[in-house]
């Protein structure tokens, strides 16, 4: 599976509420992101309109690791893609 290459900070804040996260901290070009799911888990991602490829894959592969779920998975909530 792909990954979006046109997805903002934004977009992807909102797209991890799905799974409960929620902005905590807002600094500067960045923003965390706090859940209590599964434990508690923070992730930082930069505001920035578009982000990159790299930055959204390390991001996610975050995000999976805390849920214990493969890359794919979290993708297929967040973006309902296959």
């Amino acid at each position: 599976m792909r990954l979006p290459r046109d997805l903002s900070g934004d977009d992807l804040a909102t797209a991890l509420g799905l799974l409960g996260y929620t902005v905590t901290r807002h600094t500067g070009s960045h923003m965390r992101l706090t859940t209590s799911e599964s434990g508690e888990h923070h992730v930082t991602i930069p505001r920035h309109d578009s982000l990159r490829v790299g930055t959204l894959g390390a991001v996610l592969a975050d995000v999976a690791q805390h849920f214990a779920v493969p890359r794919e998975e979290i993708m297929r909530r967040l973006f309902g893609k296959e």
